[in-house]
C-alpha cells in the first residue's frame, strides 16, 4: 500500500493504458479519479477497483477543453480535499500519410496528446506547490524519440510531451514535485489492435524490439507506480523507455 491515501487523477483511463495504471494505483492504496470523455468506460473501471475494496470515483472530462479539466479538478478536491498524483495519459493517433492529414487531425491530437497534458498540469501545480509535494507522469512514447511513419501528428505530439515533462521539472523542483514519463513501445491496447493485426505490420514493429514480444498495459502501469510513489523521490525530468529494448539500439 505504497500510495495509500494519496489522492490521483488518472486521464484516458476508461481503457488500455490508463486503465491498467488506475486500477495499479488503486491496489497500491490511492484514491483514484477515472477520468475521460467516455463515462460508461470510467463506470465499469470504477467497479473494478470497487470490487477490490479500493477507492474510486468517475468524472467526464475531455482533457483539450479549459473548462472540463477546471470542473475536474473542482470535483476532486471537493471528494478528496487534495490532489497528490496526476497521470497524463489521454492520448489518440491519426493515421495517416502527410498528404492525407488534415488538420483537423493535427489539431485535435495535439489538443488531446499536448495540450490537455498542459492544461492538467497547470491546474494541478497550485495544489502541489502550496504543500511542497507532488508526483506528475505523463505517458509519452517511443514516437516521441524516432521516427514512425504515417504518424506525424502523433509523433510531434509526443515529442513535445517529452520535452514538456523535461521543462516542468525544471520548474516545479524548487516545491519537491517530481515530473517524469514513460515512453511505452510496442503495446496491446485499442489504439494498436489495428497495427498488430496486420501481420506484415506486427512482423515489422517486433524486428524493432530486442525483447521480440507485444508488451502489456499493466507492465506501464508496474512503473507508473514506481514514478508515482516515494520511491522514485531522486528522480525528475526523466523519460523511461519501457519498450523491450527498442531504444537501447
Amino acid at each position: 500500500m505504497i500510495l495509500k491515501d494519496k489522492v490521483a487523477i488518472v486521464t484516458g483511463s476508461g481503457r488500455g493504458i490508463g486503465r491498467a495504471i488506475a486500477i495499479k494505483l488503486a491496489k497500491a492504496g490511492a484514491k483514484v479519479v477515472v477520468t475521460s470523455r467516455h463515462t460508461e468506460e470510467c463506470d465499469e473501471v470504477c467497479e473494478v477497483i470497487d470490487s477490490a475494496k479500493g477507492e474510486s470515483l468517475c468524472i467526464k472530462c475531455d482533457v483539450s477543453k479549459k473548462e472540463e479539466v477546471d470542473h475536474l479538478i473542482q470535483k476532486t478536491i471537493e471528494a478528496y480535499g487534495d490532489i497528490d498524483i496526476l497521470v497524463n495519459n489521454a492520448g489518440i493517433l491519426r493515421q495517416k500519410p502527410l498528404t492525407d492529414m488534415t488538420e483537423e487531425d493535427w489539431d485535435s491530437t495535439m489538443d488531446i496528446n499536448l495540450k490537455g497534458a498542459f492544461l492538467l498540469a497547470q491546474a494541478v501545480a497550485p495544489f502541489m506547490i502550496k504543500k511542497k509535494a507532488g508526483k506528475i507522469l505523463s505517458i509519452a512514447s517511443v514516437a516521441g524519440e524516432v521516427g514512425f511513419t504515417n504518424i506525424s501528428a502523433y509523433c510531434a505530439s509526443k515529442g513535445g510531451l517529452i520535452n514538456l515533462t523535461r521543462e516542468l521539472a525544471l520548474e516545479l523542483a524548487p516545491f519537491n514535485i517530481n515530473v517524469n514519463a514513460i515512453a511505452p513501445g510496442v503495446i496491446e491496447t485499442k489504439m494498436t489492435e489495428s497495427m498488430l493485426e496486420n501481420e506484415a505490420s506486427r512482423t515489422g514493429l517486433l524486428s524493432q524490439v530486442p525483447l521480440g514480444r507485444v508488451g502489456q498495459a499493466d507492465e506501464i502501469a508496474k512503473a507508473a507506480k514506481f514514478l508515482v510513489s516515494n520511491d522514485s523521490n531522486y528522480i525528475t525530468g526523466q523519460t523511461l523507455a519501457v519498450d523491450g529494448g527498442w531504444l537501447a539500439k
